[in-house]
């Protein structure tokens, strides 16, 4: 007996020292596999399909060392124990997982990645080589499928049993995973979607709304200029240029939701210039289209809104553009003949309504520098990557949104903040919105400068409370009244001062909570309840006069959700990251 004792803790004493140096090769391996991302990441970015490629075989090689370590016979064995077997198990899962994202989806993207050609994926004269993209999709989706399984089977895992050197690499895992399930989704959906809405299997026509922030509305800003959009084959042209004034007032209105017609009015759908006083674009779009129907008895394929800040990044890609149609030269004549980055905002916001004093001129001077700009891009004067670049940036930004008319189309945009939703997949579990109304009936928002910041985060009875303050100057000059264009100004037609600056301003707060108090300048004043879906929303109306600011604290309580506050807000002239402020909660009482 006491040599079958003795052979027994000879063995399992081997068979720990064997799982030991399997243990120390898996760290290694990942750890190896994990440095390669960067460079991988990097070699993406700079298109270099050459080094992506060998970069990804090292990162295969490192994580099939890893994966063939975590399922040696021994390991398997000690796996089966009680104790450490589960954290060995849990080990073998990272190991799997980390070698099924490497070989079912690095390897399919990267081999996607080479087939693709960026200088064919711009726009120009022939219009988009829309084939390769397409051919990509199934390639992306297996990545994707790869990368969701993957991260599906390390999030059945209980970290809570693990040791914290093996739960606190999975929870990283999980993290990263799930940041990397989500992009090659999103990559997919793109592959799949942009072939057909660029135009692939026939000519697709859209309304462009150019947003104009100087006057605000909850999406941005008025859709003074409207323009027609067809996408060719990938080629882009602007057809159909005119007004949102010259399709007039829509009796009776369009028919909108009951909670945004209680909240927003009639407007939204009575007239073009007020689609977007609700910041739900879906609303706006469906609206702006069917109103393009009735007016112009064509019903098209969708709507893409855009705003001046969004042609400054879309002007970075291209480089400076020269205005060469002699109508809108001679309608700018005191304007630059050049748009650029740094220009085109202040030209189209600022500017254009001090050197043209006639509305409907400075919608013509407005449409006419949008089609330059287009016209640039089609030409493929624009840098392949710095458009995709530019782009991506307008729609984090929501300045740039996107409807399709096609409901399975528009399901699939409706996960992102593309389609500029207030509900549904593409809106984070503590999502506050603050958006802006103009009720100036004027073009004095260039001159508003704006804050948005969590001051308050605190736990009451099992519900969350949070504070979100908004601060709003005044920035224009204290002669505005006479130094500004009436039209810029309103002349006091809307019973609003002239340089004075009236502002609705719009709390949305997180699905099932409550909008409590409002505070204005640290005094409780009266305000609007009102909900929208399953949100909850508050209405408060500001005045600005010269050099004076003010803010609004918006206090919403039972509030249910855990997740990071998130805040989302009218686009205006400043950059978003300027308006959102840091969280700085106060102490809780």
């Amino acid at each position: 007996m006491a040599l079958w004792v003795l052979a027994f803790a000879v063995f399992f004493g081997g068979s720990a020292a064997w799982t030991m140096s399997k243990a120390a090769t898996v760290k290694s391996e990942l750890e190896a596999a994990t440095g390669l991302l960067p460079t991988l990441k990097a070699q993406m970015a700079a298109n270099d399909a050459t080094g992506a490629a060998a970069t990804v075989q090292s990162l295969v090689q490192h994580t099939g060392s890893a994966r063939d370590a975590a399922n040696d016979p021994v390991w398997k064995m000690v796996s089966a124990l009680p104790g450490v077997g589960y954290n060995l198990q849990a080990a073998s899962e990272v190991a799997t997982s980390a070698d099924d994202v490497a070989r079912l989806g690095a390897v399919p993207l990267v081999k996607a990645f080479q087939s693709l050609k960026w200088e064919t994926l711009s726009p120009g004269p022939e219009g988009m080589d829309l084939q390769p993209l397409r051919s990509a999709a199934p390639r992306v989706e297996a990545a994707a499928h790869a990368v969701r399984e993957s991260s599906k089977r390390l999030e059945s895992i209980d970290s809570d049993a693990l040791l914290p050197q093996v739960s606190a690499p999975l929870v990283q895992a999980r993290k990263e995973l799930a940041e990397l399930s989500g992009d090659l989704e999103s990559a997919a959906n793109a592959a799949n979607l942009a072939p057909s809405m660029l135009g692939a299997d026939g000519p697709r026509r859209y309304l462009l709304l150019m947003q104009n922030n100087a006057e605000s509305r909850a999406t941005g800003g008025i859709p003074g200029a409207l323009a027609v959009l067809k996408a060719d084959k990938g080629s882009l042209k602007l057809e159909s240029q005119t007004s949102a004034t010259a399709l007039g007032v829509f009796v009776p209105p369009i028919a909108i939701d009951a909670d945004e017609r209680a909240i927003y009015s009639a407007r939204v759908g009575r007239f073009m210039q007020d689609v977007n006083l609700t910041p739900d674009f879906a609303t706006t779009a469906s609206t702006a289209q069917t109103m393009w129907d009735k007016s112009r008895g064509e019903k098209l394929d969708g709507v893409l809104s855009l705003d001046p800040v969004a042609l400054s990044f879309i002007l970075d890609a291209t480089g400076p553009v020269k205005i060469t149609d002699p109508a809108v030269l001679q309608i700018g004549r005191d304007l630059p003949t050049e748009l650029t980055g740094k220009n085109v905002v202040r030209t189209l916001l600022s500017d254009a309504y001090a050197k043209i004093e006639e509305p409907k001129l400075q919608d013509v001077y407005f449409a006419g520098a949008a089609k330059e700009i287009f016209g640039a891009v089609s030409s493929g004067k624009a840098d392949p990557k710095k458009l995709v670049d530019a782009i991506t940036k307008g729609a984090t930004e929501h300045r740039l949104l996107l409807w399709s008319a096609a409901a399975e189309e528009q399901a699939i945009i409706a996960q992102y903040s593309l389609s500029g939703k207030i509900s549904g997949p593409a809106i984070s579990p503590a999502q506050f919105g603050i958006y802006f109304n103009d009720g100036t009936g004027a073009k004095m928002d260039y001159w508003i400068k704006r804050s948005v910041q969590v001051v308050r985060d605190c736990t009451r009875d099992g519900y969350r409370e949070i504070t979100v303050r908004v601060t709003s100057t005044n920035v224009a000059p204290n002669d505005a009244a006479s130094s500004l264009p009436q039209y810029v100004t309103g002349g006091g037609a809307f019973g609003v001062p002239a340089g004075t600056v009236q502002t609705n301003v719009v709390a949305y707060g997180p699905a099932q909570s409550n909008i409590d108090t409002v505070v204005k300048d640290g005094q409780k004043i009266p305000f609007a309840a009102q909900r929208h879906g399953q949100r909850a929303v508050a209405t408060s109306t500001i005045q600005l006069a010269p050099g004076a600011s003010t803010s609004l604290e918006f206090n919403f309580g039972h509030i249910v959700q855990h997740a990071q506050p998130d805040i989302v807000v009218t686009p205006t002239t400043q950059p978003v990251n300027e308006v959102i402020k840091p969280a700085s909660p106060a102490a809780c009482e």
